[in-house]
């Protein structure tokens, strides 16, 4: 009986981690619904396993989301080595700069900053805070400085949409579920403890693995590429130079399954969703003081 009530608490626990964060206060009551029946060092566990995800729920301030996605930055410029490219980086930034002046966040906590990763890989990647990478194989993708924006827009419009802060709060409610576990087992005589173990252990295992490595979904990267296109056109950026980089993107990856390629939706299907969204907007020519730009400060990557 002691092992179908335990069983039942924490399947009960494992089912709430799929509620939304405005439902977390219902698992009190149940907390006490099921603690009726179960061993006061088992209720505490659970109780204290409660608080520690609301509290991973609570929204995350600005300078968190910078410091949390600094932490991130580092990994990133630890795998691939940052290209000492003071000219581009600049350039880079300046673009940037032009892209999020009129943008509904064009000042965040210790503003934007974009750095090449010295690497032919392609790929590109936003964090929370306002950093964001470019690998010089992503950057070839690049034939003038409108189709620049269109990258640097994609990765902009994720940070100010906030698809980081979403994979945050995934990573402290892992964070918190494995804590609360541990505290949860440590309350369980032996037996009850492995038999639990060998119940919910692969489970546990799958959901934090899902949550924490699924990276942003296909609906958010064709979101990034919808507001990418408002931020061109609101800097008087040709939109349309989002179709060149994703021919040119397309044609550079081939048949590669591995690093951009497996992590993104194919370039063929980023097309099909920006030629929709292009209906909305009204082609513009190419500035000639850009393309002296683009000359000028590329032919130093």
């Amino acid at each position: 009986m002691k092992k179908l009530l335990i069983n039942t608490a924490l399947f009960s626990f494992l089912a709430l981690l799929f509620i939304s964060c405005s439902t977390m206060q219902g698992l009190g009551a149940m907390t006490a619904a099921v603690g009726a029946a179960i061993d006061s060092p088992i209720l505490t566990a659970v109780g204290t396993s409660t608080a520690s995800i609301a509290r991973a729920s609570e929204a995350i301030t600005p300078e968190q989301e910078y410091y949390i996605g600094r932490g991130v930055a580092a990994s990133i410029a630890d795998t691939y080595k940052v290209a000492n490219k003071p000219q581009v980086e600049a350039y880079l930034n300046s673009i940037c700069q032009t892209l999020v002046i009129n943008s509904e966040r064009p000042v965040i906590f210790n503003g934007y900053h974009v750095a090449v990763l010295d690497t032919d890989e392609i790929n590109a990647f936003a964090t929370s805070g306002g950093h964001i990478f470019i690998t010089k194989g992503k950057l070839q993708c690049t034939d003038n400085e409108d189709s620049i924006a269109a990258v640097i827009a994609h990765e902009v419009a994720h940070i100010q949409l906030m698809h980081s802060i979403g994979a945050i709060k995934t990573s402290r409610i892992s964070e918190a579920v494995l804590v609360s576990a541990g505290s949860s087992l440590a309350a369980l005589t032996t037996g009850d403890a492995q038999a639990v173990l060998n119940a919910y252990d692969n489970s546990i295992n799958d959901i934090i693995t899902t949550m924490v490595n699924k990276g942003y979904s296909k609906s958010q990267e064709f979101d990034a590429d919808t507001l990418a296109l408002q931020l061109m056109d609101d800097a008087g950026y040709d939109p349309y130079a989002m179709i060149d980089m994703l021919n040119l993107l397309d044609t550079r990856l081939g048949k590669s399954s591995g690093g951009f390629g497996s992590t993104h939706p194919s370039a063929k299907d980023r097309l099909k969703h920006v030629n929709k969204e292009l209906k909305n907007y009204t082609e513009k020519a190419i500035v000639e003081a850009r393309t002296a730009r683009f000359s000028k400060n590329m032919s130093t990557l």
